[in-house]
């Protein structure tokens, strides 16, 4: 039997036992051992999003070993440390084929639309397993899903080195985007957030710039770009009015990386006429996956991405309700894992 973290309605965990599964064909199963906790999993939990697939474990940031796998499969190691994809495609369709697995209309999400890794043990298609060096932490591997969305949103904005970029939104995948845009060679790199101690967070992983009011910000990025504006500006607080504020921030010809998440209904009145004829550029990305995966994992081998802000705050799984529950009055943790195994 193992432990499992059941949401059972908004703001609800209970922990429950349950059967171990067993690995068929094309299925290989892990042994949990960190799990982080995302910004999707906390409108989850507050209920906002994915109400529908009530009760749930919730978990899709996450490591662990191979515990076994099924039969007829090379090349993956029992005991070995892995990170896994959370995005199953269908692997036939036009989008799958395009690695837009997002678009895929079979798609499944780990944590969000199927049960996750707030579980002492997890089944996975095997296809989606990637090995990881024994040698990283497990807490520096349970970072890999969320560089790769940053990592993916950098690679459809066509960030290049020497290009001026914004960031509006210090939290944890602000800061991502502050770290990932700084290794690829972007300057000066700019970030927004009315927490003073998040912005001075980002200035030590990287960022060139800091502002705690929004109000300052547009004069700031003009100063910085000789009043012409930046050539990205990415937005990662998901709110319409910041939406609005990103396209006043770019320079002609620049261009709008959306990636926090509104509401449904929410809209952005975009300037046509401007668009048109200053060939300015808006592109949306929430989740890493396939290359992004590996791509991600391979920043963190090297220590392109500094980590220690991510990892201080840790539960055990018994304690997931008071990490979901006190994450708000803990503004200088970035990240919050719970520790399944050692």
């Amino acid at each position: 039997m193992m432990r499992a973290a059941v949401l059972r309605s908004p703001g609800q965990f209970e922990i429950e036992e349950r059967p171990i599964p067993r690995p068929g064909p094309g299925e290989a199963l892990i042994k949990i051992a960190r799990v982080g906790i995302c910004g999707t999993d906390l409108h989850i939990f507050n209920g906002h999003y994915a109400a529908d697939s009530l009760p749930m474990v919730p978990g899709h940031e996450f490591t662990g070993t191979i515990e076994a796998v099924g039969t007829d499969l090379r090349g993956l190691q029992v005991g070995g440390k892995v990170v896994v994809d959370m995005n199953i495609g269908c692997g036939r369709c036009f989008w799958c084929r395009r690695n837009e697995i997002l678009n895929c209309p079979e798609m499944q999400q780990m944590g969000i639309t199927m049960d996750g890794a707030f579980a002492e043990y997890m089944l996975v298609p095997a296809r989606l397993v990637i090995s990881a060096p024994d040698d990283v932490p497990f807490e520096v591997l349970a970072l890999t899903e969320p560089l790769a969305c940053v990592v993916r949103a950098a690679r459809k904005a066509r960030v290049n080195f020497g290009q001026s970029a914004v960031v509006i939104g210090a939290g944890p995948i602000g800061n991502l985007h502050v770290q990932l845009l700084r290794t690829i060679g972007a300057a000066p790199v700019i970030v927004m957030d009315i927490s003073a101690e998040r912005v001075e967070m980002a200035l030590d992983c990287g960022a060139d710039i800091g502002v705690t009011d929004p109000a300052q910000l547009k004069q700031a990025v003009l100063m910085a770009t000789d009043g012409r504006g930046a050539d990205v500006v990415v937005e990662s607080v998901g709110n319409p009015a910041l939406y609005g504020a990103a396209l006043r921030l770019m320079r002609k010809g620049g261009h709008l990386a959306a990636f926090g998440l509104t509401g449904p209904e929410d809209t952005l009145a975009l300037p046509i006429l401007d668009t048109i004829l200053h060939e300015n550029s808006v592109k949306g990305s929430v989740a890493g996956m396939g290359q992004d995966m590996n791509d991600a994992l391979t920043l963190l081998v090297h220590g392109r991405i500094q980590t220690d802000p991510f990892t201080r705050a840790s539960f055990p799984l018994q304690e997931i309700q008071q990490a979901f529950d006190s994450i708000g009055d803990r503004p200088d943790d970035l990240k919050t894992q719970i520790v399944m195994a050692a």
